[in-house]
């Protein structure tokens, strides 16, 4: 089995005399999530994890882009050119997802959902086989985004038919918001959620920061490590795990909707969020566009979304990070020297 996307929990011991650190783990969004809480109520800690593990089943069934859900039904409506009723909740997502996409240049864009369709994503398994070129052609020229999507008192229309939606750049980094509230609820102080590479840290374990590992793109383990604080959130976008490859080239699901093509110019990129609102889905969105932008394009995209730390590694092996990323990270020997960005 591959690697988790973007990263390695490291350290999941508590140190000696203290405490072991509790963890539940499940494979939900295609990936596998564990919950680790560092407070000693053990029943409490079980019981709240119990309840974000069932609140991202939900999350997972309700939004599925493939598996009869109530956005299969959404799509299925706008691509019969009709509205459609949806709840507060699709609604919202929507809405978020659409201020999202225009801050990125619609280089994240949710309504893509055809164009990874068409490259055989929505699937468990990826066959190494090409889209029809015809059929690339007449999505480019349709061009559809979710921005072509209207919702209006709890109804949902589109101007574009061709609009597919598929949350997947977007829904794990609202699981983690779900689950960082539904753990605070119960009284969870001290937690770390990993949704298949999107971390976010609550409180510390046992005094000291959580830590986590960035993954190594093209290496078993990590590229480097580094401690989260409260609150903080960590998403990265790589092309070594949803991926297939025919004559020796990779493709991966990160589709540029411009060129309506995976994505080569970039092996992975990694965001730092630390808090404010809405982190988990910040981080989840945040590194999709930047992934998208490439080497000339990812700075100035991470200043529209306000993203202050990020790290890139390039399809050559090279790394670019922030300043202020930089001071965090403990790179792993062997590691070529990154390029401060400012």
């Amino acid at each position: 089995m591959r690697v988790l996307i973007g990263t390695l929990l490291v350290l999941l011991l508590a140190a000696c005399g203290k405490p072991p650190v509790q963890m539940q783990e499940a494979f939900v969004f295609g990936t596998r999530v564990e919950v680790l809480v560092a407070d000693a109520d053990v029943a409490k800690a079980k019981a709240a994890t119990a309840t974000v593990l069932r609140e991202f089943d939900r999350l997972h069934r309700t939004y599925h882009a493939w598996q009869p859900s109530e956005l299969t039904a959404l799509n299925a409506a706008i691509a019969g050119g009709k509205t459609h009723a949806v709840t507060p909740e699709l609604a919202g997502f929507i809405v978020d997802a659409q201020a999202v996409a225009t801050a990125g240049k619609r280089l994240f864009d949710p309504g893509i959902g055809e164009l990874v369709r068409l490259w055989g994503f929505h699937s468990e398994e990826f066959r190494a086989v090409l889209p029809d070129p015809a059929a690339l052609a007449a999505w480019r020229a349709a061009a559809p985004s979710i921005l072509d999507l209207r919702v209006e008192d709890g109804r949902v229309s589109s101007a574009r038919r061709a609009v597919a939606l598929d949350f997947g750049g977007y829904l794990k980094g609202v699981a983690l918001d779900h689950a960082a509230a539904a753990l605070r609820d119960a009284g969870v102080q001290n937690a770390l959620i990993n949704i298949g590479g999107n971390v976010m840290a609550l409180g510390t374990k046992h005094g000291e920061p959580w830590r986590v590992g960035i993954q190594h793109p093209r290496q078993p383990g990590a590229l480097a490590t580094l401690p989260l604080h409260d609150g903080e959130a960590i998403g990265t976008s790589g092309d070594y795990q949803r991926f297939f490859e025919l004559d020796g080239k990779r493709y991966c699901h990160l589709l540029d909707p411009r060129s309506a093509a995976p994505v080569t110019h970039t092996q992975s990129l990694t965001v730092l969020i630390r808090g404010g609102g809405q982190t988990g889905m910040r981080s989840d969105a945040g590194s999709k566009p930047l992934f998208v932008g490439g080497r000339e394009a990812w700075r100035h995209l991470a200043r529209k979304l306000e993203v202050a730390d990020a790290l890139r590694v390039d399809a050559d092996g090279s790394i670019q990070v922030t300043r202020s990323l930089a001071g965090r990270l403990k790179f792993e020997a062997g590691v070529p020297s990154p390029e401060i960005i400012e």
